[in-house]
């Protein structure tokens, strides 16, 4: 499929930048698994990309939330730019079409257990463009498709079992319970109920299709009813 796409005027218009170098953008397209000529696939261009990538969005979340603490700011970056969150922006691009493997990968690449192959492809295209431009070509780039999810409010939140753990720890040495309250549904789509105890405090409950949404949806209630995490607008 690659072969019938003009590579360049694709990235042009998804990338808004006008690639110079063809053999490098090509590098950063190439997998290892491509069998080419040593050297003459994405790894070091990947290396590069990843630490582009980190500065510029933390750079803008240090502007866009001038209030925050040092501590939302690293789990809002990490959630910006962990392979997930790259492969998700790579497929949002279509860049799995362009994205030279060999035979064997190819087959597999929109499949999750390749989501890093297409993660690092998106590290190595933002190194291909700085290397031409700098941080003034890579930054709208950046914006345009990391911007809009770090307003997410989800991005500036730890797992919520995670943080429900700490919080306990903290008011009084204590350690969340959670109990199944009850199982309904067929084996297909079951629905659980699991309650959340914390000592000195009101249980709450949580819903979901495994037992493990639900104990999340039981440890966000609390942390919304004790004013730890705020509830997004209605």
């Amino acid at each position: 499929m690659a072969g019938k796409i003009d590579i360049a005027s694709f990235l042009e218009e998804r990338t808004g930048h006008t690639f110079s170098d063809t053999a490098r953008l090509e590098r950063a397209l190439t997998h290892s698994s491509a069998r080419s000529q040593a050297g003459a696939n994405y790894e070091r261009l990947e290396f590069l990309g990843d630490r582009v990538l980190g500065l510029v969005v933390a750079e803008m979340l240090f502007a866009a939330f001038p209030n925050a603490a040092e501590g939302e700011l690293s789990v809002r970056l990490n959630a910006l730019v962990n392979a997930e969150t790259c492969a998700a922006i790579a497929d949002e691009m279509g860049l799995h079409a362009l994205i030279r493997t060999g035979a064997d990968i190819k087959m597999l690449m929109t499949e999750k257990r390749l989501m890093n192959v297409r993660a690092d492809v998106i590290e190595a295209l933002i190194a291909a463009m700085y290397l031409e431009g700098g941080l003034e070509t890579v930054r709208p780039f950046i914006q345009r498709y990391w911007g809009p999810r770090s307003e997410e409010i989800e991005a500036g939140r730890r797992d919520a079992k995670t943080e429900l753990q700490e919080w306990a720890h903290r008011q009084r040495g204590a350690q969340p319970r959670y109990q199944i309250v009850s199982r309904t549904g067929s084996d297909h789509d079951p629905q659980f109920t699991v309650e959340v105890t914390v000592a000195g405090f009101a249980p709450a409950t949580g819903m979901g299709r495994s037992k493990r949404i639900a104990e999340q949806n039981a440890a966000i209630e609390i942390l919304y009813r004790e004013g730890v995490w705020m509830r997004p607008e209605a």
